[in-house]
């Protein structure tokens, strides 16, 4: 069975499908946005885009010829697809051993449709999968006549002492690709990439899906089976309100509905006490939680926006720019996430803010 089709984005994909009529599409590309709307699945779109080779006349990507067949069962040799995975045994693993593991991931992917959870914690893109990434890009295309990487959630890639070499190779590689080379990294937290890649990549913004894309993809029945496998609340309607407009989160389902039920219990605390205030801080977890901190911060953006609609819904102006102030107070926070920081102390400092503009 091939990729779940591409939901959403129609503004964006005829922007890029645009440029690359008009050869300008950017060799090295970020495309950044909030975690689950679809930005790897953009980027393989736009992979597909790119290799298709339709009859005369036809939109790309057709869908139908043999690139887009190869594309949509990644299987496209020159289409490849790097993401966050566990390190592998060994002081320094080659690069077929890398494109090994990434062959068992892809298929294990696919029996899903493209359907995965967010990375855990440990795994990442490590200089192993750097290494075999640059490797492959000096090579000519297999079968078509470009070459597409696509590096999601890139802000793992992991810097190591001693991996100059590759760090540089990978960077130079951004800034000078060969002519037939498109380079495709996504990232939830751009923040957090090295200034050495953002400098390297035109950055496009990946905004969350309509209502009605994220109804489309929740009703599509493969993706409907796994929501159910994961526990994801039941119903159409209460699936699209708590993806608020990022489906591929509701496949964090767990994890999700505590970050969702830790930020509600986190805006509470902001009307009670210190000693309230103090829970919600350590509620965050400490130095090895800054995973679980994100989403909470995440899910606190949605839960303000919700309370800012509900107050213009009901003329509550004053309400409304408080909620609005929340969500840069939280968006500040996001940003300092992305560093070394400890998430107890960032969200008491982020709670002293929020209950000092509400005053």
């Amino acid at each position: 069975m091939p990729l779940l089709p591409l939901y959403g984005h129609e503004e964006l994909r005829e922007r890029l499908r645009e440029a690359v009529e008009r050869k300008t599409l950017p060799a090295s590309l970020l495309l950044h946005g909030p975690r689950g709307v679809g930005k790897q699945r953009l980027a393989l779109w736009l992979g597909q885009l790119l290799l298709c080779e339709p009859d005369a006349g036809r939109t790309r990507p057709c869908g139908e010829c043999r690139a887009c067949s190869f594309a949509l069962e990644l299987a496209h040799p020159d289409l490849r697809w790097f993401f966050p995975r566990p390190r592998l045994a060994g002081a320094s693993a080659s690069s077929d051993e890398v494109m090994d593991d990434y062959a068992d991931a892809i298929a294990e992917r696919m029996k899903s449709r493209g359907l995965y959870a967010p990375p855990a914690g440990t795994e990442a893109i490590y200089v192993a999968s750097v290494r075999a990434l640059v490797r492959l890009a000096a090579f000519t295309p297999t079968m078509g006549k470009r070459k597409i990487f696509v590096a999601g959630d890139a802000e793992r890639m992991v810097p190591q002492e001693g991996a100059d070499q590759a760090a540089n190779a990978f960077l130079k590689l951004l800034e000078e690709p060969p002519a037939d080379t498109t380079l495709i990294l996504t990232s939830s937290e751009p923040g957090a990439l090295l200034p050495t890649i953002r400098s390297r990549v035109v950055a496009i913004r990946v905004a969350p899906l309509a209502e009605s894309a994220v109804r489309e993809f929740v009703c599509n029945d493969a993706v409907s089976a796994a929501l159910d496998r994961a526990g994801v609340v039941r119903g159409t309607e209460e699936r699209v309100s708590l993806a608020g407009g990022a489906p591929g989160a509701l496949l964090a389902s767990s994890a999700r509905t505590d970050a969702h039920e830790t930020a509600a219990a986190f805006l509470a605390a902001l009307d009670a006490g210190r000693q309230e205030r103090i829970a919600a801080a350590f509620a965050l977890g400490g130095s090895r939680a800054r995973g679980f901190f994100t989403e909470v911060l995440d899910a606190l953006t949605l839960l303000l926006h919700q309370r800012a609609r509900e107050a213009v819904a009901r003329g509550d102006r004053r309400a409304a720019l408080r909620a609005m102030d929340g969500v840069d107070a939280v968006e500040r926070a996001k940003e300092l996430a992305a560093g070394n920081v400890n998430p107890q102390l960032l969200g008491a400092a982020l709670l002293r803010d929020m209950k000092g503009r509400a005053a």
